[in-house]
């Protein structure tokens, strides 16, 4: 019934599990615990900001009718644009003018304009080459492994790890080997990473960023920043080395989703003009122009610095706190296991290893559920293997298959009741360490 692209955007993901979760409820008089999927907490004084400028808004004349009754031009709407633009060169002293900035419906929708502009198949001077994008360090947002238009599209470098003795641990982007892979495959067409990183809440440091660049310049390929967990906005980001970068061979994503506009939609890319116009093109073409409202309810309070200064005083702080209550929640009721929590730098998900889970966190997953907490299995962050890479399989990583996802945006008894029973769960589960396991720095596969 479907073609090839049909049946390979249709067919069962991560991403659509993800969803699914969100939107079905589980069976009538079951408790709920919804510690899956990526919605963000309802944090009362964003809300009022947001409340109050939806109602000036309406005040003025038939600014609302406007607002929903006309398009916006593909690239977005020129006064959301120009606020954008203006408070980025302002604050951080970069180059970005209205031509380097264009609005999508949402940031997932602009990663699949951007993956499938920059990889598939090229052909120049009638000879057809395949280009992919690669990711520095997985595990990785499990929203991107299904976007490629063609099959083989991402190609995945394992991270590597280092072991606490406090029960936590973080991920290290494999530089050398990110270097050494880059300088025999040709058809690395871009690369992109996640700051902070969705699963884990591991921040890639500056001097990461700094070499990643550096090695993007050097191959002639952009380097993708997925940045919708952090700064400037929302700024859920507690790690102190993280200083927000920019030049014209790095794309940055950025969005208003995190903080507190998840159902309007609106992703943002900073980029230089070309791949701006390519992404406005594709708009036109898929969506004729970007939703408005949101663009529209920001606009004014990034020009008045409204919504950095509640990011910086409120949101930050929101989720600093709740993060650091997750984690107490973790080391309580999983005493006793062997496992870890990477370190919490950023975003609002816990990445927590179970190295001695007997069953596979899908299994888990389906556990969990019976008992009506929701999370994400590890699996499905793992990605971008395929036959033609010479790099080991994603699925070779010792943390493959023992690590959920856990969301702690929730009300503080649910995510703490959710925590207790994921910990009943896998007290089940456990089977016995088999060793004493070295601390030092790992190479992930």
């Amino acid at each position: 019934m479907f073609s090839d692209f049909g049946k390979k955007m249709t067919g069962d993901s991560g991403i659509l599990r993800l969803m699914e979760d969100l939107g079905s409820p589980l069976p009538p008089g079951m408790p709920s615990y919804s510690l899956g999927g990526g919605n963000p907490a309802q944090i009362p004084e964003i809300e009022a900001m947001y409340r109050r400028e939806m109602e000036r808004i309406m005040s003025d004349g038939r600014r609302f009718e406007d607002l929903i009754g006309r398009y916006d031009g593909p690239q977005g709407q020129i006064d959301f644009i120009e606020a954008v633009a203006s408070y980025l060169s302002k604050t951080y002293g970069w180059n970005v003018k209205s031509e380097n900035v264009a609005v999508c419906n949402g940031s997932q929708s602009a990663c699949f304009y951007l993956f499938n502009l920059l990889s598939g198949t090229f052909t120049q001077n009638g000879v057809k080459q395949k280009k992919k994008i690669l990711f520095p360090l997985v595990p990785e947002y499990v929203g991107y492994a299904d976007q490629g238009i063609e099959n083989d599209t991402f190609v995945s470098i394992p991270s590597k790890f280092e072991e606490y003795d406090d029960h936590t641990f973080k991920y290290f982007a494999d530089l050398e080997k990110v270097e050494n892979y880059l300088s025999h495959h040709e058809e690395v067409a871009a690369m992109c990473v996640s700051r902070p990183t969705n699963p884990t809440g591991n921040v890639l440091t500056d001097a990461e960023i700094e070499k990643l660049s550096a090695l993007a310049k050097k191959y002639s390929i952009p380097l993708i920043i997925d940045n919708a967990y952090g700064l400037p906005w929302p700024h859920i980001i507690f790690s102190k080395n993280a200083t927000p970068v920019w030049n014209e061979n790095i794309i940055l994503s950025m969005s208003l989703s995190k903080i507190g506009l998840p159902s309007l939609r609106t992703g943002i890319i900073i980029a230089k003009k070309e791949i701006v116009t390519a992404l406005s093109n594709l708009n036109s073409i898929i969506a004729l122009a970007s939703g408005s409202l949101g663009q529209s309810i920001a606009a004014n309070l990034i020009r008045s610095g409204e919504l950095v200064k509640n990011a910086d005083s409120c949101v930050r702080p929101f989720y600093e706190r709740k993060n650091l209550l997750a984690q107490k929640w973790i080391h309580k009721y999983f005493a006793g296991g062997d496992y870890a929590v990477h370190k919490g730098e950023g975003s609002i998900f816990l990445w927590i290893l179970m190295r001695d889970l007997s069953i596979t966190t899908m299994e888990f997953y389906a556990k969990l559920k019976e008992r009506g907490v929701i999370v994400v299995p590890g699996e499905y962050f793992f990605f971008g293997s395929d036959s033609s890479s010479d790099l080991p399989p994603v699925q070779n990583h010792p943390h493959y298959s023992k690590c959920i996802r856990l969301n702690y945006a929730r009300p503080d008894d649910e995510v703490e009741n959710g925590i207790r029973i994921i910990s009943e769960v896998y007290r089940k589960y456990r089977r016995p360490l088999q060793k004493t396991r070295d601390r030092k720095l790992n190479v992930g596969a």
